[in-house]
């Protein structure tokens, strides 16, 4: 597929997406690379734009220059961001309470605490990122289970064994003992990459993972 189709089929998905308003949003292509600029209204719709192109057939990468500009001429006080923040986590029936705590600055959530598991970290962004004001969230949660790194291993690889997509044998994991999972191999598409990411990082026990897969 050349970058003239590909930069099409990014477009035509992203007005697709009932959820997005993506009049101010630019798309150039450049060998599959797929580069974001403009501006949208929330944070939120920054990162659907994301995930809307990481679902195009052909994509092999992402930049993400999108600004998130908010709708209207008053902004929403930091101190009301954090206090709607800490309310939405403390509703939340996944993340443990008193487990994160929230600072924000011209908009900026920044997100601490320790959890123990991965999952955990990722809903306290999902939970915060949809609120009126919000700019852009930093994660800088902890995640310090209590589990060996063969363990670690051996439930990814049960994992990719589970999905239908991937094909085990082409991905290699390694873990190492501070909780680093490194991918390598091949996948076949850029959405099958996103499926192994994301097994990795579903185990108990990552604290981050180095994606070396290529797409082909």
């Amino acid at each position: 597929m050349n970058d003239m189709v590909l930069r099409q089929n990014v477009l035509d998905e992203l007005e697709f997406e009932p959820s997005l308003n993506a009049t101010n949003i630019g798309v150039s292509v450049e060998s599959g690379v797929v580069t974001l600029t403009g501006h949208v209204a929330t944070y939120m719709e920054k990162n659907t734009a994301a995930d809307v192109v990481c679902r195009v057939k052909g994509v092999r990468g992402i930049a993400q220059d999108l600004e998130v500009r908010p709708a209207g001429k008053h902004r929403t006080a930091d101190d009301e961001i954090a206090k709607r923040a800490l309310n939405i986590l403390d509703w939340s029936t996944t993340i443990p309470d008193g487990a994160v705590q929230v600072q924000v600055e011209d908009g900026w959530v920044i997100l601490r605490g320790t959890v123990e598991w991965h999952y955990q970290k990722i809903a306290a962004t999902e939970a915060v990122r949809a609120l009126a004001g919000v700019f852009d969230v930093a994660n800088n949660i902890e995640v310090k289970p209590h589990v060996s790194r063969f363990d670690v291993k051996r439930r990814i690889e049960n994992a990719l064994n589970r999905t239908a997509r991937v094909e085990p044998s082409d991905i290699h994991v390694t873990v190492d003992d501070v909780g680093k999972v490194t991918l390598e191999g091949h996948v076949k598409a850029w959405a099958d990459r996103n499926l192994a990411t994301r097994a990795a990082w579903s185990a108990p026990g990552v604290r981050a993972v180095e994606d070396l897969l290529t797409v082909g």
